[in-house]
């Protein structure tokens, strides 16, 4: 088996292509290098290429153009070898509910031809990891949701992978399971110096959990950095602006103003970054009149991940932290 390089990095991509057809381009372009022992979230709107990428890089689709690597080995010349050093989870769940938890782990260890010994004794840590001891002879047809994403969460561990890939990998969770799961992925990356590169809808997860994050619209890379990195970037507070009417015009008043920092114009939202949004409402509407907008819903809130993403795709993506601290004046929905 080919080796990495000492200092590579764990996954590694230039100039990445992926079309179907000539319409349809689901990854255009794309560069990416993740250094080892680290946590990347990738985060991108439906159909953004986010599947396509971690499908790419497990093997499972060939990339029209450019190369991947992972653990300094071609996704395309190397695949095996590559299959051999990574563990995968889907969005969709692809258990074989006749088996019971026990045995769906010691089959996948079979399938990478694990000793018996070997098998039975990662099977019995990972059952303890994921909390399924209890249910270890149950079949996975009478699994919960979160206790089906703990066992495949647990499959994909089971061969010690140097690189684990996770599609949304706490969908539809519950808060406790979620946070059950997020402490794994923590102590895999701190104690098993596991690299994890996940894709979430949640911008928690990916505040809590990621080293770096990577926003993907339309096929590309479009921002990369660490989350508060890119939180700060947009000011102390963020003003959020919907209205009607002349928005450029608008825009260009409040752009003038000395206490503003940034203004992204998103397809229905303004984002306006100032150094104190209580202070600043009440001018920032101001600067709607006589230029023939109309401010039809305003709040202002502590920059977040959330507010990133919406920046630089000009969409919302579904976010379930409801702790931020946020002041609205009573039109947003």
């Amino acid at each position: 088996m080919n080796e990495r390089p000492g200092n590579g990095p764990a996954i590694e991509a230039r100039g990445l292509v992926k079309r179907y057809g000539d319409e349809v381009v689901a990854v255009d372009g794309v560069d990416l290098s993740i250094p080892t022992n680290r946590i990347y979230g990738l985060l991108g709107p439906n159909g953004a290429g986010k599947t396509t990428m971690i499908s790419i890089l497990t093997t499972l689709l060939e990339p029209t153009a450019g190369e991947a690597k992972v653990v300094g080995l071609d996704v395309v010349k190397q695949a095996s070898d590559v299959r051999q050093r990574i563990g995968v989870t889907f969005q969709e769940m692809v258990l074989d509910d006749e088996l019971t938890g026990r045995q769906v782990l010691d089959y996948h260890g079979r399938l990478y031809r694990m000793g018996k010994a070997e098998r039975k004794a990662r099977t019995e840590e990972l059952l303890a990891l994921v909390e399924l001891v209890q249910a270890a002879e149950r079949q996975a047809k009478t699994y919960s949701g979160g206790m089906k994403r703990r066992l495949e969460l647990a499959r994909a561990l089971m061969t010690t992978p140097e690189v684990l890939f996770l599609d949304e990998p706490t969908l539809g969770l519950d808060p406790r399971t979620r946070a059950r799961i997020w402490d794994y992925l923590r102590d895999l990356r701190e104690e098993g110096g596991t690299t994890l590169l996940l894709t979430t809808h949640y911008m928690d997860e990916a505040e809590e959990l990621a080293d770096t994050v990577g926003i993907i619209d339309r096929g590309k890379l479009v921002a990369e950095g660490l989350p508060q990195e890119l939180i700060e970037q947009m000011g102390a507070d963020t003003i959020h602006v919907i209205g009607d009417g002349e928005r450029d015009e608008f825009v260009e008043k409040v752009r003038t103003l000395p206490f503003v920092q940034t203004v992204d114009v998103g397809r229905t939202v303004i984002q306006i970054g100032v150094d104190s949004g209580s202070k600043r409402l009440v001018e920032i509407i101001s600067q709607a009149t006589g230029s023939a907008f109309t401010v039809e819903d305003i709040r202002v809130s502590k920059p977040s991940l959330g507010d990133v993403f919406l920046k630089y795709t000009g969409r919302r993506l579904r976010d379930t932290d409801g702790n931020r601290t946020q002041h609205r004046m009573p039109l947003m929905s």
